[in-house]
């Protein structure tokens, strides 16, 4: 059985708690938050963008904690859930991996090159492992496209649109404050490029427009990734917090392999859960089919997250949906993509 720790308790934190339950070979065995009616199970208040909003948990036979270091000393934890604002993760995250524990970070790995790169080194010293909690492969219309793709059942990619946009956040202070999540072309566009990362491999330059606040903090982007080997292939993204509260959320993609298209779209639409274009295949035959993909709700993809981590854990090696490597090169995307607004150019990744 690997214990987790989970360190933090705002809306991310919880929701990882809510996945474990379901996580075979894994259970929550300590919980760090400063904030006492927490630590009681009171987590009324608690809520997010998805989901049943934080109400009363009964956290018999959970060891709770006021400070970090109290949960890094305890021997029975194997494994760190790390669920703090982003300017918190690389310093908790190495003192986890030197405290002897393999650790799962949020998204995105941190707030800056040089503290990804130290974190995936630490993790390279200490032998422990070191996971970003990047969620998107595990939504069931993001695992069938990578199936479908992998499985070369219709072809080479030709061509590919990403989408995600949202209107900006409100449930979470840390993510209004641009110094302390990265802003939307971090905390937000993160989830496209570790997915772009994950199924097409890093791309030689990018070649991006947006809006910037401050010269740093990219509000809206739309992106070309461009790969050497593979002159003909058009990926494309575009990622903000840019939309009215109409349309809260919305993400998709379109992706034209040579024998078929995959097409998918949800939105969240005045409050209300909109699946605009169900995951559908077109085929060259005319066809439209619809894939049966199961379980619809979000929490279903943390415990298949969180169910890759505690593997990994018991194999000693990281699923690569999870690498900090992976993590950290899609930081640098991010920061690339702010880069070619800037100089209105493409940038060599």
């Amino acid at each position: 059985m690997v214990s987790i720790g989970i360190v933090g308790l705002g809306f991310m934190g919880m929701t990882h708690y809510r996945g474990i339950k379901k996580v075979r070979g894994g259970k929550v065995v300590a919980l760090c938050t400063r904030d006492k009616k927490k630590r009681s199970g009171d987590w009324r208040g608690i809520g997010g963008n998805f989901g049943e909003p934080g109400g009363k948990e009964d956290l018999g036979g959970i060891q709770t904690y006021e400070d970090v270091d109290d949960l890094l000393a305890d021997p029975k934890i194997d494994l760190v859930d790390l669920c703090l604002p982003t300017d918190q993760h690389c310093d908790i995250a190495i003192r986890a991996m030197r405290a002897g524990k393999h650790v799962l970070v949020e998204k995105p790995i941190a707030l800056s090159l040089k503290d990804a790169d130290r974190m995936v080194r630490v993790s390279q010293e200490t032998g422990q492992l070191l996971m970003v909690a990047h969620v998107l492969p595990f939504f069931p219309e993001f695992a069938y496209l990578k199936d479908v793709i992998d499985s070369k059942e219709y072809g080479a990619v030709k061509a590919a649109h990403f989408k995600r946009i949202i209107s900006a956040p409100n449930w979470s202070a840390s993510l209004s404050n641009m110094a302390r999540s990265g802003g939307p072309g971090v905390d937000l566009h993160i989830h496209d490029t570790h997915y772009i990362l994950l199924l097409f491999g890093k791309p030689d330059h990018v070649r991006a427009d947006g809006r910037l606040v401050d010269e740093q903090y990219a509000e809206y982007l739309t992106t070309s990734y461009r790969f050497a080997n593979q002159p003909n292939l058009c990926i494309t993204c575009a990622s903000g917090a840019i939309s009215q509260r109409g349309r809260a959320f919305s993400h998709g993609f379109e992706v034209y392999l040579e024998d078929a298209t995959v097409a998918f779209e949800f939105a969240t639409l005045a409050g209300k859960p909109a699946l605009t274009m169900p995951v559908t295949l077109l085929t060259s035959d005319g066809k439209a089919r619809k894939p049966r993909l199961g379980a619809a709700d979000p929490v279903v993809a943390f415990t298949r997250e969180i169910q890759a981590a505690v593997d990994s854990v018991r194999s000693g090696k990281v699923n690569a949906a999870l690498s900090g490597e992976n993590g950290a090169n899609a930081l640098r995307l991010c920061f690339k993509e702010v880069s070619s607004v800037l100089s209105g150019r493409a940038v060599r990744v």
